[in-house]
């Protein structure tokens, strides 16, 4: 199956889905939506970076990535990574703050990225190159932003429970 299509990325994060459940690379995790037509809830495996009670994360594929419709329906999502479960509201990052998440979703390389690198390209792997993808993901991609709250917290959204 050829990479870079909807399919091969459906496919790809399924696969990986109860892995990240148990526990997510470093600036990875599982983002939980409710389907914009169904409201049933959808999981799948992202690249988001945390930065305080912040996450950033980008759809790759704009406004056509299914995920990306079910959060501009209804921003409430879950996110699990590495340091728990939060929950949160979704929203596209606003232009003043565009620079900052960009670099942050760049900035750090891990392991997972030379998984990742020979997912999406050919040839050898630096983590410059890591980081160049990550950018030019943010650039052609959707970025969101997600103001996050520890998942056990009382003042859990009703609607996301």
């Amino acid at each position: 199956m050829p990479r870079h299509t909807h399919t091969f990325g459906r496919l790809l994060s399924a696969s990986q889905l109860p892995y990240f459940q148990l526990r997510p690379p470093h600036d990875y995790g599982v983002l939980t939506t409710t389907g914009h037509k169904t409201g049933k809830h959808r999981s799948r495996c992202v690249r988001v970076v945390r930065r305080g009670d912040k996450a950033f994360l980008v759809a790759i594929g704009g406004k056509r990535n299914h995920w990306a419709k079910n959060i501009l329906a209804n921003p409430h999502v879950r996110l699990r990574l590495r340091a728990g479960r939060f929950l949160g509201v979704a929203s596209e990052i606003p232009a003043e703050e565009r620079n900052e998440a960009r670099e942050s979703y760049a900035a750090d390389v891990h392991w997972f990225e030379r998984l990742e690198w020979r997912v999406w390209r050919k040839g050898g792997f630096t983590p410059e190159q890591s980081r160049e993808l990550h950018r030019h993901w943010f650039d052609t991609g959707l970025p969101f932003v997600v103001k996050l709250t520890d998942a056990r917290a009382p003042q859990a959204h009703a609607n996301n429970s």
